[in-house]
């Protein structure tokens, strides 16, 4: 028997995407905006990224982790969800989700069953075309963090992603250039930029269920 209930996988796959629309909310006012061909046009690098839910006291979470201080890496330190670059061997942007998820994350890539993708977003400081994932894990997840690419789990209750709303709280942080940009503050964990904005859509798409 599946942990996730084919109701509301069904109801998820079948939930309005909002976008840009939801981007925005929490998108730093300094981001530009590009058209699909001027995104391709700036040879972007194509990466996926994974919303993995899984079953934790009667309670639904996913996991973030903490990244690694890298000097060489743009967003070094901050907060995001499992993911990376697309490999060449990698078949589809689901199975990069997938691979990136149990690389970093320890999750059993057999385990992971993906729902639906949600908008697509591009990351201009690192030109980065990032593809979003909504899955789940069949089986409760025992974490096991790579070294290389996170120093810290959290783990974030999707009760908590409904209460986002559409006038975050305001921060200026020293990695936002000083300016003030929308944050999710989840118990003193700072959460901005791309995994925020993908986060808002994630956040509307469970609202409208």
């Amino acid at each position: 028997m599946e942990v996730f209930g084919r109701d509301l996988i069904k109801k998820i796959q079948s939930a309005e995407l909002l976008g840009e629309n939801a981007h925005m909310i929490y998108s730093p006012p300094y981001r530009p905006l590009f058209s699909y061909d001027e995104i391709i046009a700036r040879n972007p690098k194509f990466a996926a990224v994974n919303i993995v839910l899984y079953l934790k006291n009667n309670e639904w979470y996913f996991p973030l982790m903490v990244r690694s201080t890298n000097e060489r890496d743009r967003h070094s330190g901050q907060i995001s969800l499992p993911g990376g670059k697309r490999e060449e061997t990698d078949r589809s942007f689901e199975e990069t989700a997938k691979r990136e998820t149990a690389e970093e994350m320890g999750i059993e890539e057999h385990y992971i069953r993906i729902i639906r993708e949600m908008s697509p977003i591009y990351i201009p400081p690192s030109n980065f075309y990032v593809r979003p994932f909504v899955s789940y894990t069949k089986k409760n997840p025992q974490f096991i963090l790579q070294e290389a690419e996170a120093v810290e789990l959290i783990e974030f209750p999707v009760s908590s992603i409904l209460e986002l709303t559409e006038q975050p709280e305001m921060m200026a942080l020293p990695s936002s250039r000083g300016v003030e940009v929308p944050v999710i503050n989840f118990n003193g964990y700072i959460i901005w930029g791309a995994t925020s904005m993908i986060l808002s859509e994630f956040s509307t798409l469970m609202k409208n269920l």
